[in-house]
């Protein structure tokens, strides 16, 4: 058997395995423990939940080397959204600062040259900035940063191209609170890991699945793992409740969603 057959064979086999994953025929997906430190060499991380995703992301931006810069936000409240019922004097600083909520950057951004970032709002879609483009940075200015392109979502025709960020004025559309706020920040984050629902429709040569805990929504597990084309691709490392590695983690899906199917 030549090794193109062989290729196209474990492709089949994983690609069968991950419909099975989606299907729920397969109650628990294995782990590797020894895989463990492959995790921070990887293309991209993956973890469930943001929690997870800026604990790791801070590890990592301490361990790089270079200059730090931090970058804070600044936020206000907006004024034609006031409601009767939340007093004025609750939107202080400090409280808006600790906002956070999903597809709206920190109040405290800290970058470094050559640390990995990814988009958070449509920039310019021709030239390819969209919500999940991921770049590199190459220079920390006081209002821009200069980056290259590492990973496009809309086309691959602009990779390695240098691009200058500015910042930008956003409102959160969702951010569950009975009021809304602006928050004056780059609109970017840090991305050695990312959330597997911002990663999906994207395809990755490699991916390392960080579990400190089982994924906890229909088809999230499934989402991950078909990132990759092989198995060889993908590295994982589960995580018990005291934080030591374990082999196994809950596949959760209902299969009451396939019956109209």
């Amino acid at each position: 058997m030549s090794s193109s057959d062989q290729d196209e064979g474990e492709m089949k086999r994983f690609a069968n395995w991950i419909l099975d994953v989606r299907n729920g025929n397969i109650g628990s997906v294995v782990g590797d423990e020894s895989e463990i430190t492959y995790i921070f060499r990887v293309g991209a991380i993956l973890a469930p939940t943001l929690k997870s995703v800026e604990k790791v992301n801070d590890f990592v931006l301490t361990i790089f080397l270079g200059m730090e810069k931090k970058y804070l936000s600044f936020d206000t409240a907006c004024q034609a959204d006031e409601n009767e019922d939340v007093q004025q004097e609750w939107f202080t600083p400090e409280f808006l600062n600790d906002i956070k909520c999903s597809g709206l950057p920190n109040h405290k951004l800290t970058l470094k040259p050559g640390v990995a970032i990814m988009l958070l709002r449509n920039i310019d879609q021709t030239s390819g900035l969209c919500n999940g483009t991921r770049l590199i940075v190459n220079e920390l200015g006081n209002n821009v940063i200069g980056a290259t392109v590492r990973a496009g979502i809309v086309t691959g025709r602009n990779i390695r191209d240098k691009v200058y960020i500015p910042r930008m004025n956003l409102i959160p559309s969702d951010s569950g609170l009975p009021f809304k706020f602006q928050r004056r920040q780059f609109s970017l984050t840090v991305c050695f890991v990312m959330t597997i629902n911002k990663s999906q429709g994207q395809s990755l040569s490699h991916v390392g699945l960080y579990l400190s805990k089982s994924v906890f929504t229909h088809g999230q597990l499934y989402v991950a793992l078909s990132r990759v084309k092989s198995r060889s691709g993908l590295r994982v490392l589960i995580l018990d409740e005291d934080g030591n590695p374990k082999s196994s983690t809950i596949n959760v899906v209902f299969k009451e969603v396939f019956n109209n199917i």
